[in-house]
């Protein structure tokens, strides 16, 4: 039942909300959201491991697939549109599914949600295989449309993960691993974009961003995977090339233009004093690990 639910629960803190003013408003709710970063810590362990599985599978030839109706949809689509800008990877490698489709992005699709065959038909469309991972986004823990989802993952024997912000859900009875932020009441009760979303976007960002760097996408925490295609990346490649080789802006700028803009093979090219081509046989080696090519005795 809904009302069972701690995201559906009135938050005593902010039953009068109503008669507060906008900086009482601000300070609140700031107060609230100051217990998610402890909600999400507790579930630390459980992310580390969901990221090494979602690295393993990237080895592995398999991808990351987020799935969600509602908030918990578009945050999934939010999170996988983020990464190819950012870690220069693939658009299909993490892809987002919102129940209701791309219009759900930004309109209500009613009751699309509850339809568990829109999760399947959802799956198979992007060809969905044993390779991949399953991350299922509900806040309730109890939505049809990704409950459905996580089922035929595991039919298909696939790694699943769960993400909820309650403790009594159906998802940790399906998934291999349930990730659960126990956030509380929301300041407008059942208003889970709110406290519910943040805590979410938190995790996602967690498991992206670490299974992107266990791959081998970041030196330290520079985005050195990166391929120059607009003027503003260009500039951020120059400037770190120009950190790793001591190369002057003049210098560092035909150095990118004959490695056709790929960062990581540039810092090679120079670091290792071989060619472009030989550089990037290099980071195919080592699975495209920069550090490690750059440690290995030339």
């Amino acid at each position: 039942m809904l009302d069972r639910l701690t995201t559906e629960q009135s938050n005593p803190h902010s039953d009068q909300i109503d008669s507060m003013n906008s900086l009482e408003i601000v300070q609140l709710m700031n107060a609230e959201d100051a217990k998610i970063t402890a909600a999400v810590e507790k579930e630390a362990k459980t992310i580390a491991t969901a990221i090494d599985l979602i690295a393993n599978a990237f080895l592995k030839g398999g991808r990351l697939i987020y799935m969600g109706a509602g908030t918990s949809g578009r945050l999934g689509v939010l999170d996988a549109s983020e990464c190819p800008p950012t870690f220069n990877s693939p658009p299909e490698l993490v892809v987002g599914l919102i129940a209701g489709g791309e219009s759900a992005l930004t309109s209500a699709i009613e009751g699309a949600e509850d339809h568990p065959e829109f999760a399947i038909a959802d799956l198979n469309q992007i060809d969905f295989h044993q390779n991949d991972v399953l991350v299922g986004i509900a806040t309730s823990g109890r939505t049809p449309y990704v409950i459905a989802g996580l089922k035929y993952a595991q039919e298909q024997g696939a790694q699943t993960i769960a993400i909820t912000c309650n403790q009594e859900n159906q998802l940790a009875e399906i998934a291999n691993l349930t990730i659960c932020p126990i956030v509380g009441p929301e300041v407008i009760t059942g208003s889970t974009r709110l406290k519910a979303g943040t805590a979410t976007k938190m995790v996602l960002n967690m498991l992206t961003t670490g299974a992107m760097v266990r791959i081998g996408k970041t030196y330290g925490n520079l985005m050195v995977d990166l391929r120059a295609t607009n003027e503003k990346l260009v500039d951020r490649s120059i400037r770190i090339l120009m950190a790793f080789t001591n190369l002057s802006r003049e210098e560092a700028e035909p150095v990118l233009a004959s490695c056709k803009g790929e960062l990581k093979t540039a810092i090679v090219h120079v670091m290792r004093r071989v060619s472009p081509e030989t550089a990037r046989e290099l980071l195919k080696q080592t699975q495209g690990h920069l550090r490690q090519v750059l440690e290995e005795t030339a």
